[in-house]
């Protein structure tokens, strides 16, 4: 009997593990890959302004297309994968907008 106090959180967490997976996905991914994209876009060539309102409406796009997305793909292991390579992709862009003070 001392084995069933330890199942149930195993049981619990393969059974709840990828929804939860996915939720902190959308939630923290979603955010981290549109806070990018918002931080991204100040790098194209534009008017500080235009740029600052485009990064900040983009970001409201790709947080919920991000969302959507976690829950559309096969696994959680693809929705943080795909997450990942999103902010990859927008990392260097993002990292020179921050380097060059433009952002501040």
């Amino acid at each position: 009997m001392p084995s069933l106090p330890l199942r149930l959180p195993i049981d619990w967490l393969h059974r709840h593990g990828p929804l939860t997976s996915r939720i902190l996905a959308a939630l923290l991914g979603g955010y981290a890959v549109a806070a990018l994209a918002s931080v991204a876009v100040l790098a194209l060539p534009a008017d500080r302004v235009q740029a600052a309102i485009a990064g900040t409406l983009l970001s409201f796009a790709v947080y919920a297309g991000a969302a959507v997305w976690v829950f559309a793909v096969r696994s959680a292991w693809r929705a943080w994968g795909g997450l990942l390579a999103v902010a990859l992709a927008l990392a260097p862009a993002a990292w020179w907008t921050w380097g060059k003070g433009i952002g501040a």
